[in-house]
């Protein structure tokens, strides 16, 4: 049985995992955090009486082999479509009606992270949580990950890295792997640049009506970037209350990525109240807030070298692999992953 090794429980590898399940294959899978699907993230309040993605809002339907991934190939069951459209807004505050009216945007009643949950579910892939990886050791031709107890994992006959690219060239760079393409790939790693986002989360007991699931700014020039409603995803939010995630700026968010939450959150929402002239926006029932250093990829890395690896058995997936910040190429990047390490065995 060939033994795979996963850095990161994001969305990639949870595609790459799933893609692997009828294959004779030992899936060993790492994660920092406590969860799982990455940005791709979700919260909630109380006993699901509030649910919120945070990081990533959505699923688009850009991709028919991801479509066929969540409505036909997993267990649909609470897959919700906030159907209500994306709208515009300048830097003026000017609201226009916008775009991708006709898209799917996909969630869960329980939120993004179930489509990580419900991908390694259909696997026996074993995912180790709250275990960080320090080191990446290349023994022979063999792989092994040391944690930060000092605890080994592996041997791996592969070896997938779904981290961010700025953390997935730390890994490269303290690696012991003696081999002159890893420094080469360290550096186009180094080289995808990222935006930093400030999510905050407020939360209303008098809900608003409005004719869109969300707003975007499109000439980058106001310090919200993106505001949008829990509520249009049926078992997010209690009926008649609103729940709204605001994401920041780049710059602002750069800006004051180091201000404590309660700052944060009142600056959102006063931003709220002005772009939606509503007032009483500036006062919310409770908040919610966390920043994302390694958001969103500007772009994407150069493939051909990054295939390189592939002959020592290393490989990568994720956004900034996919050169698509957007979870649906993430997914599918992950599925093709999967697709060439199925092929090699």
């Amino acid at each position: 049985m060939t033994a795979i090794g996963f850095v990161g429980a994001g969305a990639g590898t949870a595609a790459a995992a799933y893609t692997l399940r009828d294959v004779d294959a030992d899936v060993t899978v790492l994660e920092k955090s406590g969860g799982v699907c990455g940005r791709a993230a979700t919260r909630r309040k109380g006993d699901y009486e509030y649910v919120y993605d945070y990081g990533a809002n959505y699923v688009k339907s850009k991709d028919e082999r991801v479509n066929r991934l969540l409505t036909e190939e997993l267990d649909a069951t609470g897959l919700v479509d906030a159907a209500e459209p994306v709208w515009t807004f300048d830097a003026d505050g000017e609201i226009s009606e916008g775009r991708d009216a006709d898209d799917h945007k996909w969630s869960y009643e329980r939120g993004l992270t179930q489509i990580a949950k419900r991908l390694f579910a259909a696997t026996d892939a074993t995912v180790h949580r709250r275990t960080r990886v320090e080191t990446v050791r290349r023994d022979g031709e063999r792989w092994s990950l040391v944690d930060g107890e000092g605890e080994t994992y592996g041997p791996f006959d592969r070896l997938v890295l779904n981290p961010p690219a700025p953390q997935t060239a730390e890994l490269l760079r303290s690696a012991e792997w003696d081999d002159g393409l890893r420094g080469e790939i360290a550096a186009e790693a180094e080289s995808v640049a990222y935006r930093t986002i400030t999510t905050a989360v407020l939360s209303y007991e008098d809900g608003i009506d409005r004719p869109w699931y969300a707003l975007v700014n499109t000439d980058k020039a106001h310090d919200l970037g993106w505001l949008s409603r829990e509520e249009s995803k049926d078992g997010h939010v209690p009926e008649g209350e609103s729940l709204l995630v605001a994401q920041m700026s780049p710059e602002w968010s750069t800006a004051h990525y180091d201000d404590d939450a309660t700052s944060v959150c009142e600056a959102a929402a006063t931003m709220t109240a002005d772009l939606l002239d509503e007032p009483r926006l500036a006062d919310p029932s409770w908040t919610d807030h966390q920043g994302w250093g390694y958001a969103l990829p500007e772009d994407g890395a150069d493939t051909t070298l990054l295939g390189e690896a592939a002959a020592y058995d290393l490989h990568f997936t994720g956004d900034w692999v996919a050169g698509e910040a957007r979870l649906h190429a993430a997914l599918r990047n992950g599925l093709e992953t999967g697709d060439r390490l199925a092929a090699g065995l």
